[in-house]
């Protein structure tokens, strides 16, 4: 498979990233410890780069959901694959996430998650595409806003392929 043509590249991608940390940052001053949620597989290198942008306290950990086939398009129905280690009450919950697409998977995670007691729940996100959004939910801190175009690279795959791309390349 070609390289993907860059929509985003690394500098940008690293400098959101670094105004994500400081709003997250802003936000959760008075926050013992921030709790952080990736989804995985896409937003594991997102997590990595935003926790080391944080000058504050945090903890990790992991889902795993699948709202897509091995092709383009969502299938519409989201299933948990891995669920979390470390219990979320009483907790400052930020979920990682590389996408929100139609807002199914993010729904669906964030109204498991609200009710396992979080003092607070936010999201998020590297790249929003709103033009396909099936449900409104609510993500306080984008990255990117982009077209509805399928994208790959900084953890966002195709068939598991193009992930380790340092940059937001476009599959047309």
């Amino acid at each position: 498979m070609s390289v993907p043509p860059i929509l985003l590249s690394t500098e940008q991608i690293q400098e959101r990233v670094r105004g994500l940390a400081a709003e997250i940052e802003r936000d959760h001053a008075g926050a013992e410890t921030l709790h952080l949620l990736c989804v995985l597989k896409g937003a594991f290198v997102f997590l990595a780069d935003l926790v080391r942008a944080l000058r504050i306290p945090a903890t990790l950990d992991f889902m795993a959901v699948s709202s897509y086939a091995a092709g383009t398009t969502t299938t519409g129905e989201v299933r948990l694959l891995k669920d979390l280690d470390i219990a979320l009450d009483g907790r400052h919950v930020v979920i990682v996430e590389d996408i929100v697409d139609t807002g199914l998977t993010l729904n669906y995670l964030q109204e498991i998650l609200r009710a396992r007691g979080p003092k607070t729940l936010r999201t998020a996100c590297l790249l929003s595409k709103p033009s396909r959004r099936k449900v409104n939910v609510p993500v306080e801190y984008v990255g990117f806003t982009i077209d509805d175009r399928f994208v790959v690279g900084y953890g966002l795959d195709y068939a598991e392929e193009h992930r380790n791309l340092p940059y937001i390349g476009v599959l047309d």
